[in-house]
C-alpha cells in the first residue's frame, strides 16, 4: 500500500511541472544549425551545442589566401565580443584555389604564430567535394537559409548566427570582418538576450 501511495504521489508531481520547468526544457533544445558534431583542430570533437545562446560568426578560412589577413581582424572580433557573447568560428577549407594545403597541426601553428588566434578553430573540411561538412551543407542550402543560401564561393566567407540559432547574415569574402556593416550586425544580434 505504502508503494502505491508512493508511487502515485510520484506520478502527480511529475505531472505538475511548473511553467519554469518546461520553459527550462525548451531553453535546452538545440537550434538544428548548431545540432552538430565537428572535430576541433586538435582533433577532439566538438559538440557545436556549446555555442547554444552565444552569437555566432562562422569562417571559412585558409591560410595562403588573399584574404587571410582577415584572421588579425576576426581576433579582433573575438577579443572585443567574447565577453557579451560572440563566438567566431574557425573551419579551414582547401577546396578554394588549394589555398590550405597544411593540415590541422600546421594551421593551428600558422594561426598562432602569425595572427596569436584565440578564437576556436576546426579541423580541416570539405564545403564543395562529394562529401562536404553537414554544418556548410545547412548554412548553404536554400531549405534551412532561404534568405542567405547558395554556394560558399571563396575563402573567409561570413555566416553569423543569432542567439535563437538562425542565420541573420551572409558576408562575402571582401567584407572586412571589422568592417561597419559586419559589426553592427554582431552587435545587434550581441544586444537581443
Amino acid at each position: 500500500m505504502l508503494k502505491i501511495s508512493l508511487l502515485l504521489i510520484a506520478l502527480m508531481l511529475v505531472a505538475c511541472v511548473s511553467p519554469a520547468s518546461a520553459q527550462e526544457r525548451d531553453n535546452k533544445k538545440v537550434p538544428a544549425l548548431l545540432d552538430f558534431k565537428m572535430a576541433g583542430i586538435d582533433g577532439k570533437e566538438v559538440d557545436l551545442a556549446k555555442y547554444r545562446g552565444k552569437v555566432v560568426l562562422i569562417v571559412n578560412v585558409a591560410s595562403e589566401c588573399g584574404y587571410t589577413d582577415q584572421y588579425k581582424g576576426l581576433q579582433a572580433l573575438h577579443a572585443k565580443y567574447a565577453k557579451d557573447g560572440l563566438a567566431v568560428l574557425g573551419f579551414p577549407c582547401n577546396d578554394f584555389g588549394n589555398q590550405e594545403p597544411g593540415d590541422n597541426a600546421a594551421i593551428k601553428e600558422f594561426c598562432s604564430k602569425e595572427y596569436s588566434v584565440t578564437f576556436d578553430m576546426f579541423g580541416k573540411i570539405v564545403i564543395l567535394g562529394q562529401k562536404p561538412a553537414p554544418l556548410f551543407t545547412h548554412l548553404m542550402s536554400e531549405l534551412t537559409n532561404p534568405k542567405h543560401a547558395g554556394k560558399v564561393r571563396w575563402n573567409f566567407e561570413k555566416f553569423l548566427i543569432g542567439r535563437d540559432g538562425t542565420i541573420v547574415a551572409r558576408f562575402l569574402s571582401d567584407a572586412e570582418p571589422e568592417s561597419d556593416a559586419v559589426r553592427k550586425a554582431i552587435e545587434v544580434e550581441l544586444r537581443k538576450k
